[in-house]
């Protein structure tokens, strides 16, 4: 079993989805969770981690605020000593077909999906610089290795997390820090629930598995790279899409 005991983990949007099933499967497997979300989203989140024994803890967070991230990476130092791992998860999308859409949609996609992921990943280097050794896990998507109609700003920030987890790794490997990204599929999630009954059989019927995955898939995988078994993986793209792109 993979043992985390004694881990800290910063995971964002942490509140719901594939975040929330991130959260709690480290938090199962020992490390300490620093769940942040907008507002008090994360702590019911974070309530069942606790009732269920795991160590978790809610932090309000807008991951576009780079002072906010700084401050709330410093008080997790100061509470804890360390970070190990980060989760960059946090991402919203605003579809729309190119001709039509608006530029602040490009740049709320963009700011939220990759600028973010930069202003989390730029504040805890250091402490793990420190430390010689780290995590750090970005979440990304398979729209962002095939594209797809109508989310050219979505597909844009997942395939630029790609391009950032790969060219970091070579940055940080003397240090021990190792760099990776989990591009899930077709997820059961909220989004996905919203769609109709017919919508979600045509995409199950283009995945060889025939079935959407859940948060769960990704978040075993996510808790795999942050252990001390995946130490010799780093600036890899970990597929998660039931053979939807090979």
């Amino acid at each position: 079993m993979l043992d985390l005991t004694g881990k800290v983990a910063l995971v964002t949007g942490a509140s719901r989805g594939i975040g929330a099933a991130i959260a709690r499967r480290l938090a199962a497997q020992g490390a300490a969770v620093v769940a942040a979300a907008r507002g008090t989203n994360a702590e019911a989140n974070v309530a069942d981690i606790v009732l269920k024994g795991g160590k978790a803890e809610a932090v309000s967070l807008d991951v576009t605020d780079s002072p906010a991230v700084e401050a709330v990476v410093k008080d997790a130092l100061a509470r804890h000593g360390r970070i190990d791992i980060l989760v960059n998860n946090a991402g919203i999308a605003r579809d729309q077909l190119m001709m039509r859409m608006k530029r602040e949609d490009w740049d709320a996609v963009i700011a939220t999906n990759l600028t973010a992921a930069y202003s989390c990943t730029q504040a805890v280097l250091r402490p793990m610089l420190k430390q010689r050794g780290g995590r750090i896990i970005t979440i990304s998507s398979v729209v962002g290795q095939m594209g797809n109609a109508g989310q050219v700003n979505y597909a844009a920030s997942k395939a630029g997390l790609i391009g950032m987890a790969k060219a970091l790794a070579r940055e940080v490997a003397s240090r021990g820090i190792t760099v990776n990204v989990v591009a899930p599929g077709m997820i059961d999630t909220d989004m996905t629930r919203a769609l109709t009954g017919a919508t979600s059989e045509t995409w199950a019927q283009q995945i060889p598995l025939g079935r959407l995955g859940t948060p769960d898939d990704v978040a075993n995988t996510v808790c795999f790279l942050a252990s001390d078994e995946a130490a010799y993986i780093t600036g890899q793209v970990i597929a998660v899409n039931g053979g939807m792109y090979t």
